[in-house]
């Protein structure tokens, strides 16, 4: 998949038609001959870098009608879980399908992701951004997670959801030993309730973590960090199964 940048960094995904942009249109065929690194002009003579999109380009310019979980969260979930090429993941509340898309560009083609999702206008979005970024791995579920888990011998189960806890029994269920079971939630209140409700249930190596980003500004006088930064999204919980 194609993205064009502007002068001004504003990123356009190349679709099947012409682009059009307030700095003038690009024709498609253009566009379909075009290779990574080329530039185009638009018929106002501004021009545009062609680039190949990676996973985050995608999920940036994608439909999303809900809020994501963002890639500092994504990132470390994956680090802490040792997730990676051919394991198996089941995702609970696909939303919008941003993290549906980092989990099976992640488990590669040998591996596979299985997304449960309540909503079925959720879904509908979900299945046009993952069949738009060309994912073949994800099985897309409109169904109550909370009425089973059927897959077996899961490497991680991923939930993002309201009580997770509830949860933890169908999770253990359909992992595999030595699998991770990972909730994310906004609130404190949640982290100690899953935590307790997975220590009764023999998970072990359980933490909870929050990931805080916060970029630096380089400038010629000095350097600094930037006076705003990404704080607070959520809270990461995990439990492995000994």
């Amino acid at each position: 998949m194609k993205i064009l940048i502007n002068e001004r960094g504003k990123k356009f995904i190349a679709g099947t038609d012409d682009l059009h942009t307030d700095q003038g249109y690009i024709k498609k065929e253009e566009i379909e001959n075009s290779h990574s690194g080329d530039v185009l002009k638009t018929h106002l003579g501004r021009e545009f870098r062609v680039l190949e999109a990676n996973v985050n380009d995608y999920v940036e310019l994608m439909d999303r009608r809900c809020s994501i979980i963002l890639p500092k969260d994504l990132g470390v979930m994956a680090a802490y879980t040792g997730l990676g090429c051919g394991q198996r993941v089941v995702e609970a509340g696909t939303g919008a399908g941003a993290t549906t898309i980092f989990l099976g560009n992640l488990v590669g083609e040998t591996g596979h992701v299985y997304s449960y999702e309540l909503r079925e206008d959720f879904a509908q979005v979900a299945g046009e951004n993952i069949k738009g970024f060309g994912l073949e791995n994800v099985t897309l579920k409109c169904q109550d997670v909370e009425e089973g888990i059927s897959e077996e011998k899961l490497d991680l189960v991923f939930l993002d959801l309201p009580k997770p806890w509830e949860m933890v029994e169908h999770a253990r269920a359909a992992l595999k030993s030595g699998g991770f079971l990972v909730a994310y939630t906004p609130y404190v209140d949640q982290v100690k309730l899953f935590t307790r409700i997975l220590k009764k249930r023999d998970f072990s190596d359980l933490k909870s973590l929050e990931c805080l980003v916060r970029e630096m500004e380089v400038k010629d006088k000095g350097v600094r960090p930037k006076t705003r930064m990404t704080g607070h999204t959520g809270y990461l919980t995990f439990g492995r199964k000994i």
